[in-house]
């Protein structure tokens, strides 16, 4: 080839290679590593030549996604329900007003005095729901208190007026822990429950409209002194026992505290002196994800959809820890409902489901107000000597502020009044940097002299020195764990008391967790029975 041919050649040739300068990389790749092509696709050579990033051919588009839309049952459960309710809602704008929660007929005791509550609050009436069985002795000494659980009703046999079994169905009757036969039983409904004693979604007489959040915060202690109320109006001077578990294990011990002289017996079983940290954390997580469901509203739900998702969740949150870990290996394991099957987000695995069933049973059944103000009523309970001073200071200070009607003394709203909501203060809480330390300072000094039971406890319940207590816990109960009941019994016994029987049980003997005083009729109905004789 000629010189100019060859010279119009390379000049072509290099005309092309600069229009596409992936050739010239590759051209020159492949001269010093030809067998390395691989190289002709990194990163560092296309920036170092300037070269845009390589890719292959999009691939054509089908108009479908990669993979299927995932279904969620679980959600278009919730959202019917929404929509049922909704329609259930413009139903009785025109036919009335919304049905009351109810667990069947009770007996009624309305007390028209003022109930002043300890945390300043003040309810100018109020209603107790209560249930019975057997027959009152002549000089009504034969009496038992029965307290309840947080969501319990009063129903806990069934009766005349209402046959449906009740929560403790195999634990009243004839010859049972409870027998009928030697005891009059009485069960009430708490206050601010929602079976038919005044509560957030009982009327204010003064306005006429429902409480919601401007109840009053509540305490184990004003819900005890409302069921005296109704001892009084019975004629019942002193009980033949005091009985509860869970919740209704707390109030059977403050029943003791509060009117010593008006208790004999003391049954406490699956509950403590003094609530902590755990159990807080858990019903503080409840009331989380009630009060964060848009449907709450701030407790002005009624007439509207109610915050069914929240109490659905609250209600799985709680069953976590009613049960224990033992038995569901046991009853679950690890198996899924329907293995055929791909995995779900929504309940998938046996456990899941069971949880998603507990939430499903509860969540339209108890006011959500109710559960806010009884959790923390019991996340407050603390029966050591300086809580007690400290509600003893309070109540005197309100007491002057209130006058005998309920209403304030000079005729405005008490500042007390103010003070009983469940928001937040201005300031957000921060935690001090000498805690830790002041906190292990306290423990120190509250430690009794000879190691035991903190000191402030002891003193807190020297108030049972003298009275026969039977204290039962569960090693397989995570909420209230069975060195709460130990706590109790020692307490007790380091004040003196000569008369406790503690009794606690293995995972041998329950794996059923918190809920074993529901289930154990052999152990817990067997022990009580024993007691009471």
């Amino acid at each position: 080839m000629k010189a100019p041919a060859r010279i119009a050649s390379s000049l072509q040739q290099a005309s092309r290679s600069v229009s596409n300068p992936s050739r010239l990389i590759r051209s020159h790749v492949a001269a010093r590593t030809p067998a390395m092509p691989v190289l002709t696709q990194s990163p560092s050579v296309q920036l170092a030549f300037g070269e845009r990033q390589l890719h292959s051919q999009p691939p054509k588009r089908s108009g479908a996604s990669s993979n299927p839309a995932m279904a969620f049952p679980c959600l278009d459960a919730l959202e019917t329900r929404s929509a049922t309710l909704e329609s259930q809602v413009r139903s009785r704008s025109e036919s009335g007003p919304e049905p009351s929660y109810t667990a069947g007929a009770t007996q009624i005791y309305h007390c028209d005095e003022p109930l002043l509550l300890d945390w300043g609050g003040v309810l100018p009436e109020f209603d107790i729901a209560y249930e019975s069985w057997g027959r009152m002795n002549a000089d009504r000494s034969n009496v038992i208190l029965l307290h309840t659980g947080l969501s319990a009703s009063s129903h806990a046999h069934s009766t005349a007026e209402n046959t449906q079994p009740g929560w403790w169905e195999r634990f009243i009757g004839p010859g049972l822990a409870l027998d009928t036969d030697k005891y009059h039983i009485i069960c009430t409904n708490v206050l601010g429950g929602c079976y038919g004693s005044t509560g957030p979604s009982s009327i204010d007489p003064a306005d006429g409209q429902r409480y919601a959040t401007r109840f009053p915060i509540l305490t184990m202690e004003d819900m005890v002194r409302a069921q005296f109320r109704l001892l009084d109006s019975l004629g019942v001077n002193k009980l033949y026992a005091s009985v509860g578990s869970s919740m209704g294990g707390m109030q059977s011990l403050a029943a003791g505290v509060l009117f010593p002289d008006r208790v004999g017996r003391i049954v406490s079983i699956s509950g403590c002196a003094r609530s902590h940290p755990y159990s807080i954390a858990m019903r503080h997580t409840q009331r989380q994800v009630l009060m964060m469901d848009p449907n709450w509203n701030r407790g002005f739900y009624y007439g509207q959809v109610p915050p069914h998702a929240g109490m659905k969740l609250a209600r799985e949150i709680a069953t976590v820890t009613y049960r224990s870990g033992p038995e569901w290996e046991q009853r679950f394991a690890r198996r899924r409902a329907d293995p055929s099957k791909p995995p779900a987000l929504c309940p998938d695995f046996l456990i899941e489901t069971y949880l998603d069933h507990a939430g499903e049973k509860f969540c339209l059944t108890y006011d959500p107000n109710s559960l806010l103000y009884v959790s923390k009523a019991m996340d407050l309970f603390d029966l050591g000597r300086d809580a007690q001073r400290a509600a003893e200071a309070r109540r005197e200070r309100f007491s002057r502020e209130w006058g005998v009607d309920g209403a304030a003394a000079d005729g405005s709203s008490s500042s007390a009044a103010a003070a009983c909501s469940l928001t937040l203060p201005d300031k957000p809480y921060e935690e001090q940097p000498d805690s830790l330390e002041s906190s292990s300072a306290a423990e120190e000094k509250d430690v009794s002299p000879s190691g035991g039971p903190p000191a402030d406890l002891v003193e807190g319940l020297a108030a049972l020195w003298n009275h026969p207590v039977l204290v039962m816990g569960v090693a397989s109960d995570i909420l209230f764990p069975a060195w709460q009941q130990r706590e109790i019994a020692e307490a007790l016994r380091h004040g003196g008391n000569r008369n406790v029987a503690h009794y606690e049980l293995s995972e041998e003997q329950s794996l059923f967790g918190h809920d074993t005083f529901l289930l154990d009729v052999k152990n817990v109905g067997g022990a009580i029975q024993n007691f009471l004789r």
